[in-house]
């Protein structure tokens, strides 16, 4: 069992028929306590129903929500999520929201501190405050995790190369580490490649690349890894890729092999894709099924 702080926002996904609690820090902490970590969250809501049920929720979950703190004066975050019609999502988030002020507290630096790992995002860098606290507990952490995340329009390339400077290992989708290594005037279509160059560009050893429905690339001491993805009927992509990073950071820091790692990994994420809502109870034996069962 591993100690891990996940840092960022957290929210409600509103889609036209219905709302989930979301945020990709949310999902993530949500995934890594049921795999059998004690998990963190260091955020904010605001002082209202939205903010009570999502902090009722995360101690549900058992999730340690001491550096969740209550804004008296900004709401609660909210996204509205419209989904097309191969389940990939698109996002409207709206601001300032109570995520946007996380403040620095003494709760926080003391889990960041004794944490195993730490696990940070781009879009709670939109705001100063937030960015600003962000800064100093990557001073802190032992071993940094970037999930890239891109939200148009809130994030620039300076903010980026800053936050993934500071990690020990990034996860992008294919799309984000193309438009990023391309804005750092690196041109080329392979992923392989611009896996490297993002390795060089920021001294970051470990990098894992997923690629929807095909699977994903991790690349860890200069080797590469696959997984070709699992067939399965999409529902909604929302929060597959917070499953399956959670899945992959839990696997490493317990010692799997990076094969083994990716693969179940890749298979968490299918079966979230496969279900409604980000957050979907999964049994491990179901993820064994598709490792192993499926061709």
């Amino acid at each position: 069992m591993k100690n891990i702080v996940c840092f960022g926002e957290v929210l409600w996904d509103v889609f036209p028929t219905h709302k989930k609690i979301g945020g990709a820090p949310l999902n993530v902490a949500a995934r890594l306590q049921s795999l059998e970590n004690r998990v963190s969250l260091i955020s904010k809501v605001g002082n209202d129903r939205a903010g009570r049920e999502i902090i009722e929720f995360l101690n549900r979950q058992g999730i340690n929500t001491q550096s969740v703190k209550v804004d008296s004066t900004l709401k609660t975050g909210d996204v509205k999520v419209t989904l097309n019609d191969k389940g990939s999502a698109s996002y409207i988030i709206e601001s300032p929201r109570a995520w946007d002020h996380i403040e620095l507290t003494p709760d926080a630096v003391d889990s960041t501190q004794t944490s195993d790992a730490f696990i940070y995002g781009s879009l709670a860098a939109r705001n100063h405050t937030s960015k600003n606290t962000l800064h100093e507990l990557l001073k802190l952490a032992k071993y940094k995790i970037f999930d890239v995340n891109l939200r148009a329009p809130h994030y620039t390339i300076h903010v980026l190369s800053e936050l993934m400077d500071a990690a020990d290992f990034i996860k992008f989708n294919d799309d984000e580490i193309l438009e990023i290594a391309k804005a750092l005037d690196f041109e080329s279509e392979s992923l392989e490649e611009n896996i490297k160059f993002i390795a060089k560009y920021t001294n970051t050893t470990s990098i894992c690349v997923t690629r929807g429905g095909n699977g994903a690339i991790l690349y860890c001491n200069h080797l590469f890894y696959y997984n070709n993805g699992y067939s399965i009927t999409v529902v909604d992509t929302v929060g597959a890729g917070d499953s399956f990073l959670a899945s992959l950071i839990n696997k490493i820091l317990k010692g799997a092999s990076p094969q083994n790692a990716l693969d179940f990994s890749c298979a968490m994420g299918a079966i979230v894709a496969s279900n409604q809502g980000a957050n979907p109870k999964i049994e491990k034996a179901t993820i064994n099924q598709m490792m192993y069962v499926q061709p």
